[in-house]
């Protein structure tokens, strides 16, 4: 009897198989108690050198299968074996409880991976997958064992509670064709190997993938995120008849790469690409950006116990400038509070964070910490097309201030005698009814608007976004809305600038039609996102 299950697709595609569930080697941590810690403590730093060269090897042979910025999660990995967040406290715990380093490994670490896996930004949430995958690299050898490639006999769609990137990337493709997993997140390092690695992958089962699954023929839908365990040889046959459809459809697309985004009248969108990191300016040219409409700075903030210094920013500004060439980069200064919080920040607890002490609120009352990033984006534009875009702007008021710290900081590199680019451009996100309803007046200072949806909807709805019993409530084609957005757009045109929107409505191919109608210049989403988008465009 045909069994479905129903999951999160993060990585589209369909595939057929018997169900395996991954098997790893029991490993040994129990508290053992040692006598001389010094050479405990010795034993940790062997592993640690031992873990660094593997990682070192794992990202060089990683780099054609899963691209060369991908392959870098693992010289992160290494990086992460120098960090004294992640090594002290195991050190600590050795010397303290005078315990075996694969105990105190264990313990220390999980506790880390726990830190990050509790914090309310998704993308510190997944950063715990990676801690606990260093951490095992280590304990294993600590151990005597040895990782290994993940694969089997035969085609098999593979089962876990997660996977961990080091187990992602090393599979054998010859025998995996899918993988499924009880937990994991849509944006971890998984999932992303996952999709570059073009394997079908479904997560979120919870306890409906259970054990006694394994070993049953299987089919699953990576876009619906549908798991068939026996399935009817008509479903079967649908998904095949699916399958060579979307191999038709990918075909198409990829006819649009290095087109123009232009209607059926001939005016060009512009279709550009968010990104969170440095990595991501990678996947933004493989899927044919235009160009940046939203780099998301406060990555480089989060999971740190200090500010990040001129230069640290400088540099990851630098390298995404150049690998993307003359298209522009649009950098949104520091967006921290409300779901993206840092300790060292040492903000109040709010009631009401998402309309508390957030972006350029922070940015205006810590003016020493805007001008250190806004320094390092000046210095940076010397290497590339910059813009700069303020989070958050609800008054004239606020925009002028921005705007004066910025002339501020020019001038103090100018008298310094420091190369940047004076007239690089400067916008802003509208994204509460409050700029969106004065977005005439916000225009007139302003060198583009670029709508953030997200945020909009929410403050237009009074619906907190994150909270997941109100989703139903959450119109997101409500007509409050889109008012705001067309208001928004006619009055940026009125004004002689562009308006643009990066937030995820970009990509509802519901209202692309719409958004056309309105007079949207640009559209900033997902970079898988945008053959299909300017398809869609073409037919309008």
């Amino acid at each position: 009897m045909m069994i479905i299950l129903q999951g999160k697709g993060v990585s589209s595609g369909i595939a057929r198989g018997r169900l395996s569930f991954l098997t790893r080697k029991s490993l040994s941590v129990e508290k053992r108690s040692v006598d001389d810690v010094e050479k405990e403590v010795d034993r940790f730093n062997a592993a640690k050198l031992s873990a660094a060269n593997q990682l070192d090897a794992l990202a060089a042979s990683m780099v054609d299968k899963i691209g060369e910025e991908n392959a870098m999660l693992f010289e992160i990995h290494r990086m992460m074996l120098e960090d004294s967040d992640y090594c002290d406290p195991i050190v600590e715990l050795i010397k303290t409880e005078k315990v075996c380093a694969e105990y105190a490994v264990n313990t220390a670490g999980s506790r880390l991976a726990q830190e990050f896996a509790d914090m309310d930004n998704e993308y510190m949430k997944v950063r715990a997958i990676d801690i606990y995958d260093v951490s095992r690299r280590v304990i294993e050898i600590l151990s005597g064992e040895a990782q290994g490639r993940v694969g089997h006999d035969n085609a098999v769609i593979l089962a876990a509670d997660d996977f961990t990137p080091s187990e992602t990337a090393q599979l054998d493709r010859s025998t995996v064709c899918a993988l499924v997993s009880r937990q994991g997140a849509a944006n971890s390092h998984t999932a992303i190997f996952a999709r570059t690695m073009g394997i079908p992958a479904i997560i979120g089962f919870g306890a409906f993938l259970s054990d006694d699954l394994s070993g049953k023929e299987a089919a699953i839908d990576g876009e619906t995120g549908v798991l068939y365990i026996d399935p009817e040889p008509t479903v079967l046959a649908d998904l095949d008849e699916k399958a060579e459809q979307e191999r038709r459809e990918k075909d198409a697309l990829e006819q649009m790469r290095g087109k123009p985004t232009r209607t059926k009248s001939g005016r060009e969108i512009k279709l550009c690409a968010n990104i969170g990191s440095v990595n991501d300016a990678t996947a933004a040219l493989a899927g044919d950006a235009e160009g940046i409409g939203l780099f998301r700075s406060e990555f480089l903030y989060l999971g740190r116990n200090d500010y990040p210094s001129e230069d640290v920013q400088y540099d990851s500004y630098r390298k995404v400038l150049e690998k993307m060439g003359h298209r522009q980069v649009i950098i949104r200064t520091l967006d921290i509070g409300a779901d993206k919080q840092a300790a060292y920040f040492e903000l109040p607890k709010e009631e009401n964070p998402a309309l508390g002490m957030r972006a350029i609120r922070i940015c205006l009352t810590r003016p020493d910490v805007f001008k250190t990033q806004l320094r390092a984006i000046y210095r940076a534009s010397v290497h590339g097309n910059a813009a700069i875009m303020f989070p958050m702007i609800a008054s004239p008021d606020e925009l002028a201030r921005a705007k004066s710290l910025a002339k501020e900081t020019r001038e103090e590199l100018a008298a310094e005698n420091i190369p940047f680019k004076a007239d690089i451009p400067i916008g802003i996100m509208v994204e509460t009814p409050a700029s969106a309803l004065i977005s005439d007046v916000l225009a007139q200072e302003a060198d583009f608007f670029s709508i953030g949806t997200n945020d909009l909807t929410q403050y237009t709805l009074a619906i907190d976004r994150q909270n997941d019993s109100l989703a139903t409530f959450c119109n997101t084609h409500h007509d409050a809305v889109l008012r705001l957005i067309k208001m928004t757009c006619d009055n940026a045109h009125k004004a002689g600038i562009w308006c643009g929107i990066c937030g995820s409505l970009g990509a509802d191919l519901a209202l692309t039609k719409t958004f056309v109608e309105i007079g949207i210049d640009e559209l900033s989403v997902e970079p898988s996102r945008i053959l299909k988008l300017r398809s869609v465009i073409a037919a309008c």
